[in-house]
């Protein structure tokens, strides 16, 4: 009898050791599931705080300073409005914050234009803040490059001009009021350049994608066309 009971005996100690370590597993298993719990409350409760005692606050801090810096723009006072700008631009982040950093450096722009005297650092100190702007909003984002162009053409920085314009010609999306305006801007360092090959081959896309284009703004494009291939065959 014993011989057959010792098969049966271990068979149960071996159930009762499975049914023992399953529990353990399942133990840690709630363990980790209660820790994994814990911490995701955790990061929860971070983010929470993040917006409502940091973010938000932060958000209407930043509103306000630049309202400040509208309303001194509203009345004319330019450079009031340019320290306010760039404080804002400066010392927060958010929409406010990269609203800002267009502002400052439209005013630069438009100071370094209207006054030789710094002009230069005012230049380079609008294409520092046009650095800082975020460019997601297409037409918006697309004009700030064109601006950044801008301000290295004057410099004097052709090549860095170009790259501005042709990131503006994509950021613009194939928009037909402003696209070829940028592809425009682009022949003409092209031109500056001597790349009158790129020069004509602009001016035919511009022909060609958008054929009512030139006539609505007064221009003869095909005048500027054929000046770039006359001066390809002379080159």
């Amino acid at each position: 009898m014993a011989t057959n009971q010792e098969p049966d005996t271990l068979a149960k100690q071996e159930g009762a050791e499975a049914i023992a370590h399953e529990e353990n597993d399942t133990r840690k298993s709630q363990k980790v599931m209660m820790w994994l719990t814990i911490a995701l409350a955790a990061i929860v409760v971070i983010v929470i705080v993040y917006i409502f005692a940091i973010r938000q606050p932060g958000i209407q801090a930043a509103d306000n300073a630049i309202g400040q810096a509208d309303t001194s723009m509203s009345f004319g006072q330019d450079s009031v409005a340019l320290a306010q700008y760039k404080q804002v631009a400066d010392n927060y982040g958010y929409a406010a914050g990269n609203r800002a950093a267009l502002n400052a450096a439209i005013i630069l722009y438009n100071q370094a234009a209207n006054d030789s005297v710094g002009r230069d650092a005012k230049l380079n100190e609008a294409i520092s803040y046009l650095k800082k702007y975020d460019t997601k909003e297409s037409i918006i984002g697309a004009a700030s490059r064109s601006l950044m162009g801008d301000c290295y053409v004057n410099l004097g920085n052709l090549e860095e001009g170009r790259k501005c314009f042709a990131e503006a010609v994509k950021l613009s999306d194939n928009n037909p009021a402003y696209t070829p305006f940028f592809m425009m801007k682009e022949a003409t360092v092209d031109r500056a350049l001597g790349n009158f090959t790129a020069e004509a081959e602009l001016w035919q896309q511009i022909i060609d994608r958008y054929p009512n284009y030139g006539a609505a703004q007064g221009l003869d494009l095909e005048k500027y066309l054929e000046r770039a291939k006359a001066s390809v065959e002379k080159k």
